[in-house]
């Protein structure tokens, strides 16, 4: 299993490179100012940098508990990112409408785009990071 030093090296080099690919494509496609994409990203960011922690680790806790293992085959992995990212959206699209001062659903569509890009994302940086940092078992 991954050391908490680990776990948070993971956590903000994930948040940090996707901050720097999601942040301008939110804010063309939905033409927003790259300030309001910034707070909303940066908001996003701290609350799922505690969500990639404390998910990462229960998920773990779980995975070994039924199968003594914590790796990860490709189903796997596609329903450890879908879980994921559907825990962050119904926690973050409440404060996209309120900072926006716009809908529950019009901020569910920029949540949307927000977790379907995170999830391709998280996907493939946990291989790679995976790779770069095999877990000791």
């Amino acid at each position: 299993m991954r050391t908490t030093p680990d776990r948070i090296r993971h956590a903000v080099s994930f948040e940090i490179i996707g901050l720097l690919l999601v942040m301008p494509l939110v804010s063309w496609l939905f033409g927003l100012p790259m300030q309001e994409t910034g707070v909303i990203g940066i908001g996003g960011s701290m609350v799922a940098m505690l969500w990639t922690y404390l998910f990462n680790l229960g998920f773990d806790l779980v995975l070994r508990r039924f199968t003594g293992r914590t790796d990860k085959g490709l189903i796997l992995r596609v329903f450890h990112a879908v879980l994921y990212e559907v825990g962050l959206v119904l926690a973050l699209m409440p404060a996209i409408a309120w900072y926006l001062g716009i809908t529950l659903w019009q901020a569910l569509s920029i949540d949307i785009v927000f977790a379907l890009f995170f999830m391709a994302y998280a996907f493939f940086f946990n291989l790679a990071y995976d790779w770069l940092f095999p877990v000791p078992e």
